[in-house]
């Protein structure tokens, strides 16, 4: 009898798993981009944050997909900490949909009327139509009706649990809360779903297995426990996204703690609360009222320190390349004197321009570079070009003269050629990486020649700026080599292709590979004219003269 109902319990349990892959994958694909647009625009503030992070989650059912796509938002720049922080906390909330879900229909109906025409409409969907958004909605349904049939059958199971063993499980009298706190977080790393461990509990209460307060304990250590998926997540991302995860880890640990000092006070609320919107009777109901009223309370507590917070994390997982990426010699008492805004900003400039030639340089001529290593460079020099914009845009260029503001411009232009060329240093890496593994030796010496010309390239673009740059044809003539060694390079992996040394898709892979990498030294040639520019000192000189000028 204990065997059966272990089993059932644990098929019960893999079909809600399934289930909720398949809502969360599908409603993804359903949504297609809207999400991510959703996510990436409406959260310019905390609160907004919170908002979106609620309605998200509550769409896609899924507070771990919704945390760790945030993450991937930090992770490349497209969203700030402080928005993040505001769409995780909103995620708690979201996330306890699935408990409302679980209480107000899953115990409410009879649940296989209600399930069965929902999977069989999804499977219509899923192999009737031929347009993918379709499919995905197809996948949702189905989902959804596998989730009710996956609850009623843990609905079952624990029902037989309830009549097998006595109440002593279900009164806590011989189990502490802290217990029931274990269970929940675990049975959330196990699953990695704290929709999943809640929807156990909720079923556990409502059978009679666990009682109220052992099952509301058991729901604060799902909550936890949500907090290891972003834990996973953030291994080897960037200190930003670490910051993220340690702030959902900080907002989870908090929320929790607080929830089991007012446990007593916490139930009576909801208790309250039921009575006055006549929801009594229902342990499931009650215990999704309970996970949402703690997680809006965690919220009202947070959502005021949001600040704060950002600020003691910004000082939290402090790599070298993130220093490289904060400005040197800019600064925002510097904008109200242009003058010495220019000359400022030149000088992060040409400190801009030698850590990109360094990237370029050091990337293709270690023997075995490292993309991790080039993916925090290009972070630290993408942090500083930001850094630069920030100040362009804060520059008083209402006191300025119309060639300094000129200037400023080209400022801009320059700061995002060297953006530009430091981004595809990545896909050059791919070329030099594939080059080692070409078989035609004729190939590999034309690609090595290619290799220490972009080499020479990033030299001279790095060298100090002489007192005559008029006359100086060195680095044009690198400029023509390098131009013809592409070409070469080019009509050697055509030849290769033409006669089948190596697969068309392999060749224009790495044609691909060649064209970014041409593109770079372009963009970094760009930016270096743009700075050895001669008028460029002119400026900076006939601005301070002006200055002097109004003061006297």
């Amino acid at each position: 009898m204990t065997l059966a109902i272990v089993l059932n319990s644990i098929g019960g349990l893999a079909l809600f798993l399934l289930a909720m892959l398949m809502m969360t994958e599908g409603l993804k694909v359903f949504a297609g981009d809207s999400l991510k647009q959703l996510l990436s625009r409406f959260t310019s503030t905390p609160f907004r944050g919170v908002l979106t992070g609620i309605m998200v989650t509550g769409l896609v059912q899924s507070s771990g997909a919704v945390t760790v796509t945030v993450i991937g938002f930090v992770n490349a720049g497209l969203m700030g900490l402080r928005q993040a922080l505001g769409v995780v906390f909103g995620s708690n909330i979201g996330t306890t949909s699935t408990g409302w879900l679980v209480s107000l229909v899953g115990f409410g109906f009879k649940i296989e009327a209600f399930a069965l025409p929902i999977l069989a409409l999804g499977v219509f969907l899923r192999v009737g139509s031929s347009q993918r958004r379709l499919q995905g909605l197809g996948d949702a349904l189905a989902g959804f009706g596998l989730f009710f049939l996956g609850l009623s059958i843990l609905k079952d199971a624990f029902g037989s649990l309830a009549q097998v063993y006595d109440s002593t499980l279900a009164s806590g009298a011989s189990t502490g809360l802290f217990t029931f706190l274990l269970i929940g977080f675990v049975a959330t790393v196990l699953t990695q779903s704290s929709s999943a461990a809640i929807a156990i509990v909720l079923t556990a209460a409502t059978g009679g297995v666990i009682g109220i307060q052992s099952a509301a304990a058991a729901v604060i250590g799902a909550n936890l426990g949500s907090t290891t998926t972003a834990a996973v997540a953030v291994v080897k991302a960037t200190p930003n996204a670490k910051r993220l995860a340690l702030g959902h880890i900080f907002f989870n640990l908090l929320t929790g703690l607080v929830a089991l000092a007012l446990l007593p006070v916490l139930i009576w609320t909801v208790g309250q609360l039921t009575h006055v919107f006549e929801l009594e009777g229902s342990p499931a109901v009650f215990l999704a009222l309970f996970h949402t009223v703690f997680n809006l309370m965690g919220v009202a507590i947070m959502l005021p320190m949001t600040n704060q917070l950002t600020k003691v994390l910004a000082r939290m997982f402090t790599s070298q390349e993130e220093v490289a990426g904060q400005p040197h010699y800019i600064d925002a008492t510097l904008a109200t004197t242009p003058s010495l805004a220019v000359a400022a900003l030149r000088a992060e400039l040409l400190r801009l321009r030698t850590m990109t030639t360094q990237l370029i340089c050091g990337a293709l001529q270690q023997s075995s570079p490292s993309h991790r290593a080039v993916d925090f460079q290009v972070a630290a020099i993408r942090s500083l070009v930001v850094s630069v914009a920030d100040f362009v845009g804060a520059v008083r260029t209402a006191i300025m003269s119309p060639e300094a503001g000129e200037l400023l411009a080209r400022a801009l232009r320059t700061a995002r050629y060297l953006d530009e060329a430091a981004r595809l240093s990545g896909t050059a890496l791919l070329l030099y990486q594939e080059s080692a593994k070409n078989k035609d030796s004729h190939t590999v010496e034309e690609l090595q020649r290619f290799f220490r010309q972009i080499g020479r390239c990033c030299q001279l673009a790095g060298q100090e700026q002489s007192a005559d740059e008029s006359g100086d044809s060195e680095r044009l003539e690198a400029l023509e080599r390098f131009e013809e060694l592409y070409q070469q390079v080019k009509s050697e992996l055509l030849h290769a292709a033409v006669s089948r040394q190596q697969s068309i898709d392999q060749i224009d892979r790495l044609l691909g590979y060649l064209s970014a990498s041409r593109r770079m030294v372009e963009q970094l040639v760009k930016a270096d004219r743009l700075l050895r520019s001669p008028a460029l000192a002119e400026m900076i000189e006939a601005e301070k003269r002006q200055e002097d000028m109004a003061r006297h």
